[in-house]
């Protein structure tokens, strides 16, 4: 059998590679890694760089496992499937975002029937206890009981850290490449706003093209000590950027899980987190960068960017080691590719 992958927003460039840096782009990248020859869902039909890309209808459910990163729509790919074929369609959910994201009854109850009926891997504990409740809530006894579910931590390569460059300004980053109300962008502004007051440094904002021209995105862009831009053209200048970066400063009211938050800590910049379950399972128990309010978010990053020495032994104080070596053991995509090898192998045989 092979692995089809499905992901809508995918987008193959004239060299035949996944294009784009948003956190699917990378897992739709990583999924084609882990299964070799494996096939995307496109347009196509098309050879990619070491994939095929194919419309879902020339899938032959006979031969294909469809990883499906569009969770709500995978009644609509089986049906699709079974009416091309006439076999069992092989369907698995890969639910990577936050299930709270869905607000409609309709959204909710697609979502909920769809994780009842298909497997489901997520990228998290957090996200696999939301999809539990969610098929017991809004699915039958039945179905609910009968629910195959997943999970695994999605995780970085450490190898990917490069060494530490030390800024003329300390540089604080935008965590997050959308506006978007959850991001809380007004109140990450309120606190840089201050600090700059205080004392001297730059910010950096990579933003997604829909909110990099957005009103927010230009008022930011006023000031000259604030520099917004798209995200960065490689891996390897997303990383060359994490090396001379300060700090961050999180504001999201709700995350599934946070890979951006934890490659930056693996890199050896200043977390400064909300007090929220969602960050709490990213770091050890006496991670010590927490904030209640604004007032402690100031103090907080006002610390990270004159001490930052400081605050990074502070941060290795809570673990064995430093924390960028945690972070690689706690978050490693090597356990990413394992798990979810053997839960492909467990739900639909062996690949390949």
């Amino acid at each position: 059998m092979r692995v089809a992958v499905k992901w809508d927003e995918a987008i193959v460039d004239a060299d035949g590679n996944v294009a784009g840096h948003e956190a699917g782009d990378t897992l739709v990248r990583r999924i084609l890694r882990i299964f070799p020859d494996s096939i995307l869902v496109g347009p196509g039909p098309r050879r990619g760089n070491g994939f095929d890309v194919v419309p879902v209808e020339f899938l032959d459910p006979d031969n294909t496992v469809v990883i499906n990163m569009d969770v709500v729509d995978s009644p609509r790919v089986w049906y699709k499937m079974y009416r091309e074929g006439g076999a069992e369609p092989r369907i698995m959910n890969f639910l990577w975002w936050p299930a709270r994201n869905l607000t409609s009854h309709v959204g909710i109850s697609l979502m909920a029937l769809s994780c009842a009926v298909f497997p489901t891997f997520a990228n998290s504990e957090r996200t696999a206890t939301e999809v539990r409740e969610l098929v017991h809530k809004w699915t039958i006894r039945h179905l609910a009981e009968r629910a195959k579910l997943g999970w695994v931590n999605l995780g970085f390569r450490l190898s990917h850290v490069q060494e530490r460059v030390k800024p003329e300004l300390p540089v604080v980053l935008y965590p997050a490449i959308y506006l978007s109300s959850r991001k809380r962008p007004d109140f990450f502004a309120e606190v840089i706003e201050w600090v700059h007051k205080q004392t001297p440094m730059r910010v950096e904002m990579r933003l997604h093209e829909s909110h990099l021209v957005s009103e927010k995105a230009m008022r930011f862009s006023r000031k000259d000590w604030i520099w917004v831009g798209p995200l960065t053209a490689s891996r390897k200048g997303y990383w060359e950027a994490l090396a001379h970066t300060t700090a961050f400063l999180a504001t999201a009211d709700e995350e599934s899980y946070g890979i951006a938050y934890v490659e930056a800590l693996g890199a050896g910049v200043i977390g400064i987190f909300p007090d929220m379950a969602w960050a709490r399972a990213l770091v050890p128990e006496n991670y010590p960068f927490f904030y209640r309010d604004a007032d402690e978010a100031k103090k907080m990053l006002l610390r990270a960017v004159t001490e930052p020495d400081a605050c990074r032994a502070e941060m290795d104080a809570c673990v064995d080691g430093t924390l960028p070596e945690w972070i690689g053991e706690h978050h490693s995509d090597d356990a990413f590719d394992a798990a979810l090898k053997e839960h492909v192998t467990k739900w639909f045989g062996r690949i390949g």
